[in-house]
């Protein structure tokens, strides 16, 4: 039985896919604090290089989504939990042993780690063959580790560890202290004077007593002197230690090269799912996405920007979830509105989910229907660099057009008020322009902008409009809503910041 990788359902080497580097979009919108939430707790686990590596293959996202369902059933994830639990301690122990000394310190460890790893190897096969999955990956992983302990070279592994650890644990001894130097013997049943001490003194004993007995730190390693005593011990027992020299000569490389790349593996799925599970718990919605390497229709209900979630989680705020579809020929979402109405966060929602989906994780929302992107590009307001010779719009159009001669009909591509720096008459030129571009190849696209008119420049666009509260324009509700672009909502929220409303006007008037 071959088992490939829990991330991918072919014969792919998954390592290859890995990449190092986070995409160039993801601070922009604010996937780089996503993915560091979420990897945080399992750092040694280097989980970073599969949150980068999107994919455009339908049947490994699906593969993926029903390996997060089955880890969804509480008992599978416990399984799963605990082999990793233990599979963490042998890691420890053999790391443990590149730091010692002493011969014999060292591969008592190493028989350590070795029966710690056959216990998590029997117990997760155990629970697994118990347990109802249904994704592919599981039930061939379960299929893998039942074929794997039912080897020789496994139950060899197993069984020698325990008939070692069995030896060793029955050996006694005897340390006789002398004057500047000690001697080890056997122990010939020499009277064990702490039960006598203790059987005297019992008498005296009122209710439960401290115990100053000192217990030292299995990695506390050994000085000299316990390393001699030991050595001393082997020469008394030579059978019993020629026994773990062997052991650890014929398994040096115990631990099966599947086994530790699932145990990896399985932990990309472990950080995502610990990570939403306080959102779910709070009543906010996640699903598994409909997704299409072909389809641009795409669709989002009750989405929302999951950086800002989990940035609301222990606050008293809302979340604030929002709709978009585009469906025929509709595929640039133009959005307007009031500033600090949510617009942007809007136009990362958009990008989160897709890139999301692309993992093959669950995604925010209540239903989702997402494009299978080649590439993710953005284009977000940086503060100008006093440095460059070009200036705010210069950089801006150098940017933009670097962006425009990457872009394929497959990428998606994100605008957030670009141009602000220029007249108005400049920036709907040049907007124009772009867009242009942008129509012809068919793309995906959400543009955050001031300029109304761009919603209406084909059939290919869409408006959205930031809302504010109907009775008081200047209360945001952060719901972005299809509808016309009319720019009053806008221009209201203005007249009343700078007090030039007519109501305020007339009051001034009175005064």
């Amino acid at each position: 039985m071959t088992f490939h990788s829990i991330l991918s359902g072919d014969a792919k080497d998954m390592a290859s896919r890995e990449t190092r580097e986070a995409p160039a979009f993801f601070a922009d919108l604010n996937l780089d604090q996503i993915i560091e939430a979420a990897t945080a707790s399992k750092q040694e686990y280097d989980l970073r290089p599969f949150f980068y590596s999107p994919l455009r293959d339908v049947e490994t996202i699906l593969y993926r989504h029903e390996v997060m369902q089955d880890l969804e059933d509480a008992a599978v994830r416990a399984s799963v939990n605990s082999f990793a639990e233990q599979m963490l301690v042998a890691r420890r122990y053999l790391a443990l042993v590149e730091k010692l000394d002493a011969k014999y310190f060292q591969e008592g460890w190493f028989l350590e780690a070795a029966l710690v790893y056959c216990s998590a190897v029997g117990e997760l096969a155990q629970n697994l063959s118990r347990a109802g999955l249904k994704s592919r990956g599981l039930r061939e992983f379960r299929d893998y580790l039942e074929g794997y302990i039912g080897e020789s070279h496994f139950q060899s592994l197993s069984a020698e560890a325990q008939a070692v650890k069995r030896g060793l644990s029955g050996l006694k001894y005897s340390v006789i202290i002398h004057p500047g130097r000690f001697s080890v013997q056997k122990y010939a049943d020499e009277m064990d004077y702490s039960v006598e001490v203790e059987k005297t003194f019992e008498r005296f004993q009122q209710g439960a007593v401290k115990d100053y007995r000192v217990r030292l730190s299995a990695g506390s390693g050994m000085n000299h002197i316990e390393a001699q005593i030991l050595a001393f011990v082997a020469r008394l027992y030579p059978d019993e230690f020629a026994a773990l020299d062997r052991f650890c000569s014929q398994h040096a490389d115990f631990v099966d090269k599947t086994i530790r790349v699932f145990d990896r593996e399985i932990q990309f799925y472990i950080a995502y799912l610990d990570f939403i599970a306080d959102l779910k718990r709070k009543g906010l919605p996640f699903c598994y996405p409909q997704v299409s390497a072909t389809s641009r229709e795409v669709l989002s209900q009750e989405g929302f920007d999951l950086a800002l979630a989990v940035s609301l989680l222990y606050s008293e705020r809302p979340v604030v979830c929002n709709d978009f579809i585009l469906e025929g020929h509709e595929r640039i979402i133009v959005v307007s509105g009031p500033n600090q109405g949510g617009k942007t966060t809007f136009a990362r929602l958009f990008g989160q989910l897709h890139y999301l989906a692309s993992l093959g994780c669950p995604v925010p929302g209540k239903r989702a229907q997402l494009f299978l992107f080649d590439q993710i590009y953005s284009h977000f307001e940086r503060e100008e660099d006093v440095r460059s010779l070009t200036g705010k719009l210069g950089d801006d159009l150098i940017r933009i057009h670097d962006i425009l001669g990457r872009l394929t009909p497959d990428s998606i591509l994100i605008l957030n008020e670009i141009f602000a720096s220029t007249t108005l008459q400049d920036a709907v030129f040049l907007s124009k322009e772009i867009m242009a571009r942008v129509m012809d190849l068919d793309l995906l696209c959400v543009w955050v902008t001031f300029i109304d008119e761009l919603s209406t420049l084909s059939a290919k666009t869409v408006s959205m409009v930031s809302t504010v509260a109907p009775d008081n324009p200047t209360v945001r509700t952060f719901k972005i809503v299809r509808k016309p672009a009319d720019g009053l909502a806008y221009a209201l929220s203005i007249a009343e910041k700078h007090r030039v409303t007519y109501q305020q006007i007339k009051e001034r008037i009175k005064a």
